[in-house]
């Protein structure tokens, strides 16, 4: 105990306090044990030793007394608990150290439901890995109906819900809930649900509003101690657990190719729990921690959660905030689907009006139906109320002529990705707006600085790239052109957290960093291919990295043009690295929408533009070609300056390519590979250990 102490030297100490409550009704006292860690719901409580010790002491107290009803757990105010301190985690160097951490919160954790008395979790906050599973391990739970986080993030971390999250989860809501909250969910960009969701599932016994949360709470608790309010549970053993796992491992061989333990042996606990008794599983639980604990996965993953927690929210290179302009109203060039998704995005985060034009009616009105489709797809699933749904479609309006933007504060164009059009929306949006008016493009590959030059005040001009699907990619690529001015740089960083997103500052360089990096990479496949490689095994020939999506199958999601459009820029600028296919050309001649069908099996002709090199690669010579051309074409753009440092590379990938957070990020990845040289990483900055 005394060594994992020291590993956890600089652990936030997680406090138990504990109070008596005189329940209503007459039902007893109910010792009520408080999670603290003394901050506010910036710092959310987390577990260490230190923590779960203090729990430990708060439990052994409340068990020695014979006059309690209940005992009950909560947290401070918006935060219940967000699991285990993996600071120290991290340092873990023997196995025994790691076994030794799983039976410590086993051993804390499971006493809340083995009391003499009912135990009740009062769900106030974000309850997150270790502080779900200290809720799981209660008699009873209620939830807030305003808790905005419930997960089981492990997995996506490179862990299993190592505290008897495998185990008493399926048994508590059936296996297949329980395993989108422990696998299915952290593997989609690790995401949450809401305290509405999770009480819909079963996590929780009762939901309550925020307001009088606790008051409620202890009074239904009352209420179940007296008999008035029967609990009923579903006794989830009889399901057919076999086919559940079964049909959930074909999906993770689908999504990950057996690249990432985590999610694998989390699938394993899940199928023990169905049979196996409470030491058993938790046993079980202890032996997972430790192996994921001692392997590379946590690095990595450690490594990519502390970049998109920290580093995404203090951008590189951003300008001091106080310089960003107010923008009381919007203005979208185009009313495509981008622009479209573009105009929701900003109506629902700014609250501001949003107005859409374009030179053709139909398209104008297909625009701003889409919005107004979507703001009802939204009250269809209880996401916003009725009042909410007026006001954005009221927010949202459309217009023929550009003289809507006279009042505008931020102007965005998506118009088609070709500089001639561009440079004549801007000067005729240049027109009618005011001298402070930011300007904004969503170029994909454009040079800024050409776009701006024919500007009178190109100074205005900034790079504003979203990711398809807007509402759902968490990247804002920020470009700075050569004139851009500080202030406009502000307001579009600005912006981008009004927005939700994560924004990286990018140098005005051709196809700027995701764009640029996945096109030098599918271009050394599509050479591969067409020097003779069969385009199946050049497509799977990086499937042991688990990567969001095959090389064709991205191609297919952007779309054949977009993706020559794309290949054509970078060739112009670097003729050395990136070619141009002429299978390529054909394919769009031909009109096809990628080398899939319709039920995405490999349409024959696609495949037979591909067909007739004489010099085939192996899937190892493709892969190996594959990350050393990403290697090099990485070291020339922190060599250009393209971003400040290889971390943003890092951030960009992950956050705009799905890059895989069980690789940590891409530049470590490469270090670890053995395939860079030199390392990417300047001394000084934590990486991954090779």
């Amino acid at each position: 105990m005394t060594e994992i102490k020291e590993l956890f030297a600089d652990e936030v100490v997680t406090r138990a306090a504990v109070r008596d409550v005189e329940l209503p009704y007459g039902a007893g006292t109910m010792a009520l044990i408080t999670l603290d860690n003394g901050f506010d719901h910036t710092k959310p409580s987390t577990f260490g030793p230190g923590g779960l010790t203090s729990l430990n002491e708060a439990i052994d107290s409340v068990a020695r007394r014979t006059d309690l009803a209940a005992v009950g757990v909560t947290g401070k105010p918006f935060i219940f608990a967000v699991g285990a301190d993996l600071k120290g985690a991290a340092l873990v160097s023997q196995r025994e150290q790691a076994l030794a951490i799983g039976k410590l919160g086993h051993d804390v954790f499971r006493r809340l439901g083995e009391l003499d008395v009912p135990s009740f979790a009062f769900v106030n906050g974000a309850a997150m890995g270790g502080g779900l599973e200290v809720a799981l391990h209660c008699t009873y739970r209620t939830i807030s109906s305003g808790v905005p986080a419930v997960a089981l993030p492990e997995c996506f971390l490179g862990l299993v819900p190592g505290w008897g999250g495998t185990q008493l989860l399926p048994r508590l809501i059936g296996p297949a809930n329980a395993l989108k909250l422990i696998i299915e969910n952290p593997l989609s960009q690790n995401r949450m649900i809401k305290g509405r969701d999770a009480f819909a599932l079963g996590v929780a016994d009762a939901m309550f509003e925020p307001a009088d949360f606790l008051e409620e709470s202890l009074r239904w608790a009352a209420q179940v101690l007296r008999g008035e309010v029967e609990v009923s549970r579903t006794d989830h053993t009889a399901e057919d657990w076999s086919q559940v796992v079964d049909g959930a491992r074909v999906l993770l061989d689908m999504k990950l190719h057996g690249a990432s333990p985590a999610p694998y042996r989390a699938l394993e606990l899940v199928a023990l729990a169905r049979t196996a008794s409470r030491d058993e599983g938790f046993d079980a639980e202890d032996q997972a921690l430790a192996d994921l604990l001692m392997g590379d996965e946590l690095r990595a993953g450690l490594y990519a959660f502390d970049l998109v927690q920290r580093r995404a929210k203090r951008p590189a290179g951003a300008p001091d905030k106080a310089l960003a302009r107010k923008v009381t109203k919007v203005g979208v060039v185009g009313a495509g689907l981008m622009a479209s998704q573009m105009a929701l995005l900003f109506a629902r985060r700014l609250e501001v009006p949003v107005v859409l034009t374009d030179l053709d009616q139909a398209r104008l009105d297909k625009g701003v139906g889409y919005v107004h489709a979507e703001v009802d797809k939204l009250l269809g699933k209880g996401r916003i109320t009725g009042d909410q749904a007026n006001r954005l479609k009221a927010l949202v309006t459309g217009s023929l002529t550009k003289d809507a933007f006279a009042d505008a504060d931020f102007v965005i164009e998506a118009v088609f990705e070709d500089m001639k059009v561009k440079q004549q929306v801007f000067a005729e949006v240049e027109a009618v707006v005011s001298e402070t008016c930011v300007l904004a493009t969503n170029t994909s590959s454009l040079s800024l600085t050409e776009m701006g030059s024919e500007l009178a005040h190109p100074e205005r001009l900034v790079g504003f790239h979203f990711f398809n699907p807007v509402a759902v990619m968490p990247l804002l690529e920020i470009i700075r052109g050569h004139a851009t001015d500080d202030a406009t740089l502000a307001t579009a960083f600005s912006v981008g957290r009004s927005l939700k997103k994560s924004s990286v500052l990018v140098k005005d360089a051709p196809a700027f960093v995701v764009n640029r990096l996945l096109t030098r990479f599918m271009g050394e496949v599509i050479a591969a291919v067409d020097e003779g490689t069969p385009l199946e095994l050049a497509e799977h020939a990086l499937d042991d990295l688990g990567l969001p999506m095959t090389p064709f199958a991205l191609l297919q999601l952007v779309g054949p043009a977009v993706g020559l459009h794309v290949a054509e820029t970078l060739h112009a600028a670097f003729p050395d690295r990136f070619g141009v296919s002429e299978n390529m050309a054909k394919l769009v001649a031909a009109g096809k929408p990628g080398v899939y069908g319709a039920d995405f099996s490999l349409d024959p002709e696609a495949v037979a533009i591909f067909s007739g090199g004489a010099s085939p690669s192996t899937a190892e010579q493709v892969r190996e070609r594959v990350l050393r051309a990403l290697a090099q074409e990485i070291r020339i753009m922190l060599d250009e300056g393209v971003v400040a440092a290889a971390q943003d590379i890092d951030l960009c990938m992950i956050l705009g390519a799905g890059w895989p957070f069980h690789l940590g990020g891409i530049t470590p990845f490469l270090d670890r590979s053995g395939i860079a040289e030199p390392r990417f990483l300047e001394p000084g900055v934590a990486s991954v250990p090779a």
